[in-house]
């Protein structure tokens, strides 16, 4: 046992097809008050370089894969707490939504188990033209020989279930390299799932520099698909470094929540609030814009207002506590500049505002200017910009005003008025009465623009990506 673990710090070292390696120490502190949460032991390129060898495609059955991932849920259900802790540890989010982040995995595996047995095989038959002959043609998905994935730090379990779990179910071999900043629950959950009965050959995790480790992975000729979860810029450069692979690129939000003259305020309230300020506003589905119809704007702010108390920010491991931290000073002091930025624009600050290391209160603004790099790009933290709107086209040519593309929501009674804004937002996702990040986990998610190429995640669709389709003919 290490000194760490024997102070209660966890050490934790990278897994290589199972075998723990490991050099430089990597310090990941808790970012609500600097703490230490613990250590994780980096590799270097010869690393890279055995984890690139090791991983091979096992022959498991659909049902063995099945079992794989249901013990996998039913281990991870048992040590839910364990796993609740671990995030808040590590990215400082409150136990309410590391709870949640937990209970949301258990249905990725849940939904990705179920699709492990389905049959995804089609049939055609040859016979339908004047030129057809008489056979059939028949489709079958082999799963890719090898598979990269690298994910953010605001979902350090959910992000990384969404990337191995259709990797399981799909058969492919996957070398994950998770956020240097929360990398602790990603390595407990690699270890997991080798409890669950996963070949180590199917699954490495990896961290180190981006010149030996992380550029090279994404480069290297074996690996036939790199999947990413992060920003635009890193999403951009990868897509330039992997050259003639696949690639699945989930990239920021600026997420617009419509609030028409129509709508039940209570909801719109309520959604506004959760969409602005769950997970302390780091999804990239939050809702970053509310863009409210002029004739209620007023009310709905002072509802808005009075809803906020109901967010309390503060210690995360406190059961009262409803926002956590953001992932770091840094990135709260980001937010903290925008804020000052927008009012010096002429925006006013009517609640919160306040920071407090990498704690940022629940913050509402008024009279934000369009033009504000509040609004203009991706604001990762629990802001609630407040953009009045005169109607349905000005809401909709705003919503479309960002450079990206995600997701976006719809407060209104008026079903005619909620299909124009489905038709005319250019978003992977509209939500009607709903928060713009609902759904479910094996429902297709991603964006267009810079949210994205228009390559879906959820269970279902990453499983696809994580094929290649076969077709082959039989004389009928």
């Amino acid at each position: 046992m290490s000194n760490s673990d024997q102070d209660g710090i966890p050490e934790l070292p990278c897994l290589v097809a199972g075998e723990e390696m490991g050099g430089e120490l990597l310090d990941v502190h808790y970012p609500y008050n600097g703490e230490l949460a613990g250590r994780v032991r980096m590799v270097d390129g010869e690393g890279l370089e055995c984890a690139l060898n090791r991983a091979r495609q096992v022959k498991m059955s659909r049902w063995e894969r099945h079992e794989v991932l249901m013990k996998a849920r039913e281990t991870l259900s048992g040590r839910a707490e364990e796993f609740a802790n671990l995030i808040r540890s590590e990215s400082g989010l409150c136990m309410r939504e590391t709870r949640y982040e937990v209970g949301r995995t258990q249905d990725v595996l849940q939904f990705a188990a179920m699709e492990a047995l389905r049959d995804d095989g089609q049939v055609f038959s040859c016979d339908v033209s004047p030129q057809g002959k008489a056979r059939k043609i028949f489709t079958l998905r082999e799963p890719l020989k090898l598979a990269a994935a690298i994910t953010p730090f605001n979902h350090p379990l959910n992000q990384v279930a969404h990337k191995l779990a259709p990797a399981i179910a799909a058969g492919t071999p996957m070398i994950l390299k998770p956020s240097e900043k929360t990398p602790l629950t990603a390595i407990t959950f690699t270890k997991l799932l080798y409890e669950a009965g996963l070949p180590p050959e199917m699954l490495s995790v990896v961290l180190g520099s981006l010149e030996e480790v992380v550029t090279p992975l994404i480069r290297d000729e074996r690996v036939e698909l790199v999947s990413f979860t992060g920003s635009v810029a890193i999403g951009k450069s990868i897509s330039k470094t992997a050259g003639y692979k696949k690639l699945c690129l989930e990239l920021g939000g600026n997420s617009p929540l419509i609030i028409l003259d129509d709508a039940d305020l209570e909801l719109a309230v309520e959604l506004a609030a959760e969409g602005c300020f769950r997970n302390s506003g780091q999804r990239c589905t939050a809702v970053k814009r509310l863009l409210v119809h002029q004739s209620v704007v007023d009310r709905f702010t002072e509802s808005l207002v009075a809803k906020v108390s109901e967010y309390p920010c503060g210690d995360p491991a406190d059961e009262e506590t409803r926002v956590g931290t953001v992932i770091d000073e840094s990135a709260a002091r980001v937010l903290e500049r925008r804020v000052e930025d927008a009012v010096g624009q002429g925006a006013r600050v009517l609640a919160g505002g306040t920071r407090r290391g990498a704690a940022i209160e629940p913050t509402i603004i008024a009279d934000v200017p369009r033009d504000a790099q509040m609004v203009v790009e991706e604001s990762f933290g629990p802001l609630a910009p407040i953009l009045p709107v005169g109607d349905l086209d000005d809401a909709i040519e705003l919503a479309n005003g960002t450079a990206f593309g995600l997701s976006s929501g719809i407060v209104t009674r008026d079903m005619e008025a909620a299909l124009t804004a489905v038709r005319r937002i250019r978003t992977g996702t509209v939500n009607v009465n709903a928060i713009p990040g609902y759904r479910i986990e094996s429902s297709p998610f991603g964006g267009v623009k810079d949210s994205g190429l228009g390559i879906k995640e959820g269970v279902i669709e990453a499983i696809k990506y994580m094929t290649n389709v076969k077709t082959f003919s039989l004389p009928w």
